[in-house]
């Protein structure tokens, strides 16, 4: 299993909001941008309003682990950053993951359907 590569630094972050592509969802934004790091790095943003720290916490692993099960199909260099909603906190991470698959393949991060969702019928094989 690789590590996932996070964006930390602030700057990043508003990098990614101001030039990249947004795609939206009740359960999830996704921000894509192109990099020339060759890798993908992902941040995940969880505001105030989601609720106290524990469900803050829980969004972001459950996104956390959505993209860990298609971080292999991920073709190039691109900076991911998550913004979990209110839909988030109520969905699991398989939920969440046919989203983050929906959005990445819009945005060309991904090429390929991975074969959880080839199985459950969600993508045509």
């Amino acid at each position: 299993m690789a590590k996932i590569i996070t964006l930390k630094l602030n700057s990043d972050f508003r990098r990614v909001y101001a030039r990249g592509k947004s795609y939206v969802n009740p359960a999830l934004v996704t921000y894509v941008l192109k990099n020339r790091a060759g890798i993908c790095r992902i941040g995940i943003t969880t505001g105030k309003k989601l609720g106290n720290a524990v469900e803050r916490n829980r969004c972001r692993r459950i996104i956390k682990e959505a993209f860990r099960q298609n971080q292999s199909l991920c073709t190039g260099g691109w900076d991911i950053v998550f913004v979990a909603r209110q839909k988030t906190k109520r969905q699991k991470s398989t939920d969440i993951e046919k989203v983050l698959f929906a959005h990445l393949s819009k945005a060309g991060v991904i090429k390929q359907a991975p074969q959880s969702l080839k199985k459950s019928g969600v993508v045509e094989q």
